[in-house]
């Protein structure tokens, strides 16, 4: 997967922004501004996203390119290194695991106005 690739499927889901709050390199994608996914704009090797813990934990044994997230909460997100070694279907899923985590965390006002936006 490739940058435009990533962030076409980041902005095609429900209710999602880009943003820069971590200076201009760091792209940051916030569903009701909350994060599920970052990653360096110009230096494309690597995604961090939301995760489950005991998944997370799991991933790291199964996928070397998968390691606790850097500069984040190490029990709740992974680092994902973009070499090729990741299938896209498989990327993506990960994407939509670490966007529905953070939807299902939003206050219930914040799911119900994402809810009705449309699709």
């Amino acid at each position: 997967m490739d940058i435009v690739s990533f962030r076409e499927y980041c902005l095609r889901k429900k209710g999602v922004t880009e943003s820069f709050p971590f200076g201009e390199l760091a792209l940051v994608f916030k569903v009701m501004d909350k994060i599920f996914a970052l990653t360096d704009v110009d230096n494309f090797v690597s995604v961090n996203l939301k995760c489950e813990p005991e998944k997370a934990i799991a991933l790291r044994e199964e996928y070397p390119a998968v390691t606790p997230g850097y500069h984040m909460n190490k029990k709740h997100w992974n680092t994902i290194e973009v070499d090729g070694t990741i299938p896209d279907d498989l990327f993506k899923a990960w994407i939509d695991h670490s966007y529905d985590l953070v939807v299902a965390g939003l206050p219930k006002a914040k799911r119900e106005a994402l809810q009705a936006m449309g699709a």
